[in-house]
């Protein structure tokens, strides 16, 4: 496809919290960083160049954490993109803590939280995070204390919009009662459905669903897929795109990649349009791969 007819545009839009209106294939900032997601990346110049372009594309969510790095991730977006184009949404998360490379503990505890609030707000060099994720609920320390900070944080005006990741729907059910939730993130792919049961209920209640490892760490190769992908004459993670965004008019992949051609092969996804014959065919077999 030429570059010039590739845009986040086509894929429609997703509406956050009644409020932010985003286009549904983002951009998400993890790989971004070092080996292991620790440090800075070993291209720079083309990190900052990737989330330019990403831009250029008419992507306007981008998603990121400060364990990305950590913090090299979040530092990369505003050093890229600061002063921020008008309706671009940056959504960041919180709730780990990050020793090593590889390497993740939990703690969502109110004084982290807040913590990390702060200090993604200076990275980022905004005055309120437009959507801010709890990364996963911490084993040791009550969910609905990490929420109820997120709801403080909030109402203080440093946070616009609290969002869930890494969540049942018991945990959704729970967080809502205490604050609005306007997205979810959780794993899901074309061969990895897990989820699915999830992903009804945010369509159901009006939140966002934004699936992480969307391509499925190339799982979803099969002969139906290649069949399909050469039919539209693309590639089977674009087909695996398409498909996640025909599953659902709240779903919001944000695919990430280190590299502006695998970027603009994401992107051209948008554009992509399954047939109703080859969306029935190809979830019929993610089923059948997810379930194994």
């Amino acid at each position: 496809m030429n570059s010039k007819h590739i845009s986040a545009r086509l894929a429609g839009e997703v509406t956050l919290g009644g409020e932010l209106s985003v286009y549904r294939l983002g951009f998400g900032a993890m790989r971004l960083t070092g080996e292991g997601i620790w440090g800075p990346p070993k291209d720079r110049k083309g990190a900052l160049a990737v989330l330019r372009r990403a831009v250029e594309l008419d992507v306007n969510f981008i998603d990121t954490a400060d364990s990305y790095g950590p913090f090299v991730s979040e530092e990369l977006i505003a050093e890229a993109l600061y002063p921020y184009p008008r309706g671009l949404v940056i959504a960041t998360k919180g709730g780990w803590n990050r020793p090593g490379p590889n390497q993740w503990t939990h703690d969502a505890t109110p004084s982290h939280l807040r913590k990390a609030v702060e200090g993604s707000l200076k990275r980022l060099r905004l005055d309120r995070i437009d959507v801010y994720q709890l990364h996963v609920p911490d084993p040791v320390v009550s969910f609905d204390t990490s929420v109820e900070t997120l709801a403080e944080l909030r109402t203080e005006g440093k946070i616009r919009f609290v969002a869930l990741s890494n969540v049942t729907q018991e945990h959704i059910e729970r967080a809502r009662k205490l604050v609005p939730i306007v997205s979810v993130q959780n794993r899901y792919s074309f061969a990895d459905r897990e989820w699915d049961y999830v992903v009804d209920y945010c369509q159901r209640n009006g939140l966002a669903y934004i699936p992480w490892f969307p391509l499925g760490a190339g799982k979803v190769a099969g002969a139906v897929l290649n069949r399909i992908a050469n039919a539209h004459s693309a590639s089977p993670t674009q087909i695996a795109l398409a498909w996640l965004l025909r599953r659902s008019p709240i779903m919001l992949p944000i695919p990430g990649t280190s590299s502006i051609e695998h970027l603009e092969q994401n992107v051209s996804a948008a554009s992509l349009r399954l047939t109703n014959e080859e969306f029935e065919e190809l979830s019929e077999v993610a089923e059948l791969v997810g379930s194994r």
